[in-house]
């Protein structure tokens, strides 16, 4: 479970920095820079879903240990 977080997190940091080209600035909330901010929030959800699942993995097996 641990080698599929990790390929995790490098997927979404590759999608956070491919999606983080495609912001234009200039126009920030309109068409291709808008699919990129959600695309970027999208990831950014996922992996802090992902970080709460090995946090409750990690407490799970503490108490089994006691």
């Amino acid at each position: 479970m641990k080698i599929f977080s990790y390929i995790f997190f490098a997927l979404a940091l590759g999608l956070v920095i491919f999606n983080a080209t495609m912001i234009d600035f200039k126009h920030l909330l309109e068409g291709q820079s808008l699919i990129a901010i959600i695309g970027i929030l999208a990831v950014l959800c996922a992996v802090v879903i992902l970080l709460i699942f090995r946090v409750s993995k990690s407490i799970d097996q503490k108490l089994k240990n006691q």
